[in-house]
């Protein structure tokens, strides 16, 4: 692999250097803080919606079967179309393509309580509705991740993304608890009705954000679909083997990662031996610890990427160190701190790989590639669960653990020996 060199992005934002801020301070700014308070709203409004329709499916149709199709079908549409919305991202203004597909969302999940209320809900329109808001929810994450470059400085990127990785820590905190409350006082389709709300106040916290036109600045040559996703291909796979390197890091973090999450039920049960309420506080010290990981890496300056790159290698490696320790103990107590220490370790991979990826790609080109980052990421995740899954049934969650530790010990080491080889001043921020 070629030494890693950092270029600014085509339309990249100037590098207004800032050294004695932390990124807390974009939560101040009117473009940033509007587009973050929208996201903190609209992800709590996802963690009402995630707990709502699997509760709302379960008491229709009493299937576990046809309760988890939910997820299957929320889990295709990114995996399979990804690709193609970067392209035509790529073409598009991000604002306005975020501000409609919350609109748009909104009308699809207000369907699903109307519709029930007038008798004319069936199972197949309700699948057909999740289907086409996960397809619509595909377009939103890639068009916020592009347009983060172009609202805050290069020397901010990190701490950005670490912001708005937070507003998904408080959906999974306050969405779920806001949820079960709400289903027990009024029904799983009518907090339906809550969603709705949530993402209107993003789409309405979007108007007086301001990003830069810049993004949709690219190569006069546009000849096909095709061609223009060959192009991010070429760009990922060919032209810039830094980019590809942090793919294949990310798809095995999302492979150990997703694992984990996905077993975290049944460790609780088979290894700790509690019941429900005690998950939920497993559950709970996962999205602390992720809470206050996303945290301080807003707090603290973002450094070169080298310096990132030892973030990324630490954090794996006391993941993958605690994720082994949970293998062998079975105190719920020590259980709980460990769990907290492996959300906060998973939580500091993301915000740095995105900023790393942000900078590295051009403006035209930046959906494309994040999109084909994600799809790569989501199917190392699928291939994780079903994996992992198969051995904690077959050798036991101890042993699945210990897999899972030493995939993320992995992944640091990866990361470690790409930091080597990048140069000592890249890209001081």
């Amino acid at each position: 692999m070629p030494e890693a060199t950092i270029a600014p992005a085509d339309g990249a934002a100037p590098d207004r250097r800032v050294p004695e801020e932390t990124g807390w301070r974009l939560l101040l700014t009117r473009d940033f803080g509007s587009l973050w308070l929208g996201q903190a709203v609209s992800q709590i409004g996802d963690g009402l919606n995630r707990v709502a329709l699997l509760w709302f499916v379960y008491e229709l149709t009493g299937s576990a079967f046809k309760m988890t199709l939910i997820g299957l079908l929320q889990t295709i549409p990114p995996l399979v179309f990804g690709p193609l919305i970067g392209v035509y991202l790529d073409r598009l203004p991000k604002k306005p393509v975020m501000i409609w597909v919350d609109v748009i969302r909104a009308g699809l999940i207000l369907l699903i309580p109307l519709l029930h209320a007038a008798g004319e809900l069936s199972l197949e329109r309700l699948y057909a509705l999740v289907f086409i808001i996960s397809l619509v929810s595909t377009i939103f994450g890639p068009a916020l991740t592009s347009a983060v470059p172009l609202i805050v400085s290069r020397s901010q990127l990190t701490a950005g993304n670490a912001l708005i990785q937070t507003t998904a820590n408080i959906g999974l905190l306050a969405g779920p608890a806001i949820s079960g409350f709400g289903i027990a006082l009024v029904g799983a389709q009518n907090v339906l009705y809550i969603n709705v709300v949530t993402f209107l106040v993003s789409a309405i916290a979007l108007l007086p954000v301001r990003i830069r036109r810049e993004e949709i600045t690219g190569p006069v040559e546009r000849a096909t679909l095709l061609h223009d996703m060959l192009v991010g291909f070429r760009f990922i796979f060919k032209q810039h083997g830094p980019i590809l390197a942090l793919m294949i890091t990310a798809a095995l973090y999302s492979l150990a990662s997703a694992a984990f999450t996905f077993l975290l039920p049944v460790y609780a049960k088979d290894m700790l031996g509690v019941g429900p309420v005690q998950l939920g506080g497993l559950w709970s010290a996962l999205g602390v610890g992720m809470l206050i990981a996303s945290a301080w890496l807003a707090w603290i300056r973002q450094g070169d990427l080298r310096n990132r790159l030892r973030i990324i290698s630490g954090s794996m490696a006391v993941g993958g160190l605690a994720v082994c320790g949970l293998g062998m103990l079975s105190a719920p107590l020590l259980a709980t701190g460990l769990i907290m220490i492996v959300g906060g370790s998973t939580a500091l991979f993301m915000p740095v790989a995105w900023a790393v990826v942000q900078e590295m790609t051009p403006g035209h080109l930046m959906a494309r590639v994040l999109t084909t980052f994600s799809t790569g990421g989501m199917f190392a995740a699928m291939v994780g669960m079903t994996g992992f899954g198969w051995a904690a049934d077959t050798l036991g969650p101890a042993t699945t653990l210990l897999g899972i530790g030493a995939v993320l010990i992995g992944t640091a080491l990866i990361a470690a020996h790409f930091s080597q080889r990048c140069q000592p001043a890249m890209s001081p921020l």
